[in-house]
């Protein structure tokens, strides 16, 4: 379903005109519902510190998650204590959860867990981001937020928005979901702050990000697997676009005897994941490894990955975070 669907969206497969029906309702409902925010009949949440979102206006994974840890170490590094929140996608959560480093995949969702297992930031997750913000607030000390998608969520105000883009697929046939891959219209990257392009080319106004792959780390490093750049591997990805993925650990040289897609999310089981390894290495993404960390064998792997972006972001962001951040401490103080 998912590679009809990569069909649809992405290569000009003619189902889409039997899918545009469903899209001009998912433009009425949608419209409908950001119309309420715009004309204030329904009202955003402002929180006393600077919420910056990080989304894309595409169904599908586009780089978000490497976004956030890169802004999670580029604020700390200036000086900010960052916190993170989440919808924690595929989970279902009673209100709202704090997120430990023991945290697991199916109890927050595999991305808040990814995020805290690196950086081991403060982050709640909930499906209602405003809930989720004022308990991160109540729990933790942070001085600024970080939502994790929620580009659409508009709830929540937000003071610096980042949208992503994939270098490579961008944004398919320009059409809404479920034709196409489209959140939002193509009119909503013109009102963000920042457009960030994973992979390039990047196009005029657009910030380019490269995504670095680190060395191999064990999934389970207590059963000592030494790794040699000469073993075959399957390589398995559970992510938005799994091609990217395998282009990447092909092009770093590694020996690939079979791929094997799963849909973004999904939760894996053991048997059928050893059952790939058998005879060969293991490979996958870091998101994928924190859903096999309860069952990983010996010969399991997973590729980090860093965000690389340039000064100028790094700078222009900074900037735009210290006035925001002066405007609400001046606003607290009534001024």
């Amino acid at each position: 379903m998912q590679q009809f669907i990569h069909r649809i969206w992405y290569q000009g497969h003619q189902a889409k005109w039997l899918l545009l029906p469903l899209s001009g309702l998912f433009w009425l409902i949608s419209t409908i519902r950001r119309g309420l925010f715009r004309f204030g009949l329904k009202q955003a949440q402002v929180l006393p510190v600077p919420v910056i979102v990080v989304g894309n206006i595409t169904a599908g994974g586009s780089g978000k998650t490497p976004t956030v840890i890169y802004l999670i170490e580029l604020l700390r590094q200036h000086g900010y204590k960052p916190g993170v929140i989440s919808r924690g996608y595929g989970v279902n959560i009673d209100g709202v959860m704090a997120v430990n480093h023991h945290a697991k995949a199916c109890e927050v969702g595999d991305e808040p867990a990814m995020i805290v297992a690196r950086t081991q930031v403060p982050m709640v997750v909930g499906a209602s981001r405003v809930s989720a913000a004022q308990a991160l607030l109540s729990e933790f000390d942070v001085d600024v937020i970080i939502s994790d998608d929620g580009l659409q969520h508009y709830a929540l105000e937000r003071d610096i928005e980042i949208a992503l883009v994939d270098g490579e697929r961008r944004y398919g046939n320009h059409c809404l979901l479920p034709a196409g891959p489209l959140r939002e219209g193509l009119w909503r990257v013109n009102s963000v702050d920042f457009i960030i392009n994973n992979g390039g080319p990047a196009y005029d106004g657009e910030v380019l990000m490269t995504l670095e792959p680190a060395p191999l780390c064990q999934i389970n490093s207590l059963l000592h697997h030494e790794f040699s750049q000469q073993d075959s591997v399957v390589a398995m990805a559970g992510i938005g676009n799994p091609q990217r993925f395998f282009s990447s650990i092909s092009q770093l040289g590694y020996k690939v005897v079979q791929t094997v897609e799963f849909a973004d999310h999904q939760a894996f089981d053991a048997k059928q994941l050893n059952a790939l390894s058998v005879q060969h290495s293991l490979l996958m993404t870091e998101k994928d490894a924190v859903k096999c960390r309860d069952f990983a064998q010996s010969n399991w792997w997973y590729l980090p990955v860093n965000a690389k972006l340039n000064s100028e972001f790094d700078h222009a962001l900074l900037s735009r975070l210290q006035q925001v951040a002066q405007t609400k401490k001046g606003l607290s103080h009534g001024i």
